[in-house]
């Protein structure tokens, strides 16, 4: 039968490997690729049933055919169960069998293409929402595509607001995971109290209160990722309970006697120094290591500054479509201030930034310095008014003057030197620019 059917299909330009047992067959596909096994219930040593499940487990996109007789039907059918493509009872028509083969193999393929289809689209839309093309930024990319597909444990580092919720989606979107669950659980804006119960759940009657159990989110993240944000915030209490989840993967809900298992790949983040908090006795030095297996660190934003205007077209764009907005732009004085600025908050900040100055700015536009918060308009007005304070000989009065006569011909100039916009743009009243245009000898030039 093996060789009728190889040389029927040899002839039909398929490339065919025999084999005579179960055992065997399971040692080829592991040697070299096979797109689809025809299969025999009927086999000496293990059964075709027990070959099924073994090859299936080898490569579940494997296409398997059975070949049963008529009067096992029954066994063919629980084969198909079992994840079999299909079967075909003997004695069966060559075209018949051609068929089936021809649909399994292009079942498969469609699968396959399909599967490059969506790792195509993940791969553009991994990264959507992590702005930038800087050096730093360049070398996260690079480790998120390095350790997205693995199981590892990663930590991430950062000052505040730079982004590290973003990086853990998009490892977790690149991993095997992507579409199971992904949770976020703010360490520190959970109650020391209610931590324990927030991570690994209760049962009823655990606590006053616990009228009914609760599934945690470490259960709730089963299958998927669980992002740990501002784990140095942990109670050292807690942190030995995370580390048994981390080394066993099991826990007990809090007055629960029994192990729940759960297979969660874990992500942390932290914008304090670890290993400072671990010399402080702040944080346990065996959870620091098991955590710290795979470290990305994000650099502040005060030290990518080539990102920021490609960030402020970013927000811009997604704020006007927010408030159904027509496009605005930018004055390009204005653009510069942002990139001097050091932005203490990072990414966060600058967002916020956006926000406020897209909502506030007049219809036709465009987005002047005026429009930021009041914070960073204290920061950046000395540079909008280039005005060095190192200057020697200098009084304040001059100082006040220079950088009066300054501001006024940088809203001059966003007017095209129309007096009525530029007082309003200063809002200050147009006869009050003007006896101060008399005042400073402020001409268009």
């Amino acid at each position: 039968m093996r060789d009728v059917i190889s040389r029927l299909l040899q002839e039909a330009g398929y490339r065919v490997i025999t084999s005579s047992s179960g055992e065997d067959g399971l040692e080829r596909i592991q040697q070299e690729p096979v797109g689809l096994v025809l299969l025999d219930l009927m086999l000496p040593g293990l059964d075709g049933l027990g070959t099924l499940e073994g090859m299936l487990d080898l490569d579940p996109d494997l296409v398997v055919v059975m070949i049963t007789a008529y009067a096992s039907i029954e066994n063919a059918v629980k084969a198909t169960r079992l994840g079999a493509f299909d079967f075909v009872t003997k004695p069966f028509r060559n075209e018949a069998l051609l068929l089936v083969i021809k649909n399994g193999l292009d079942k498969r393929n469609l699968e396959i293409e399909n599967r490059q289809l969506r790792t195509t689209f993940r791969g553009r839309s991994t990264f959507q929402n992590l702005i930038g093309k800087s050096e730093p930024m360049q070398q996260i990319y690079n480790l998120i595509s390095q350790v997205g597909p693995g199981r590892s444990t990663v930590l991430i580092g950062g000052e505040s607001g730079t982004g590290k919720e973003l990086v853990a989606k998009a490892i977790h979107n690149l991993s095997p995971r992507v579409d199971e669950p992904f949770v976020t659980v703010n360490s520190g804006t959970i109650p020391s109290e209610l931590l324990e119960s927030e991570l690994f759940g209760h049962v009823k009657g655990a606590f006053t209160g616990a009228s009914s159990a609760k599934k945690g989110l470490f259960e709730i993240a089963d299958t998927g990722t669980i992002f740990l944000d501002e784990i140095a915030t942990v109670p050292l209490q807690i942190q030995s309970k995370l580390l048994r989840v981390i080394q066993e993967r099991e826990f007990r809900r809090v007055g629960g006697l029994e192990n729940i298992k759960v297979d969660v790949r874990i992500v942390a983040a932290s914008n304090v120094d670890l290993k400072q908090a671990v010399g402080a006795g702040e944080f346990r030095e065996d959870l620091y290591y098991r955590l710290n297996v795979i470290r990305i660190n994000l650099s502040p934003l005060r030290d990518r500054k080539d990102d920021i205007p490609l960030l402020v077209d970013h927000f811009v764009t997604a704020f006007c479509e927010e408030n159904q907005r027509s496009p605005l732009s930018w004055d390009p004085d204005t653009l510069k201030a942002l990139v001097d600025y050091d932005w203490p908050g990072n990414v966060r900040e600058l967002e916020n930034a956006i926000e406020h100055a897209v909502v506030l700015c007049p219809e036709e536009g465009p987005i002047t310095w005026s429009l930021l918060p009041r914070e960073i308009l204290d920061s950046t007005a000395v540079n909008l008014g280039r005005i060095s304070l190192s200057e020697s000989n200098v009084s304040l009065k001059e100082l006040v003057t220079e950088f009066e006569r300054n501001l006024i011909t940088v809203a001059l100039k966003k007017t095209d030197w129309n007096q009525k916009k530029a007082a309003s743009l200063l809002r200050i009243n147009p006869t009050t620019l003007n006896e101060k245009l008399k005042r400073l000898e402020i001409k268009r030039s």
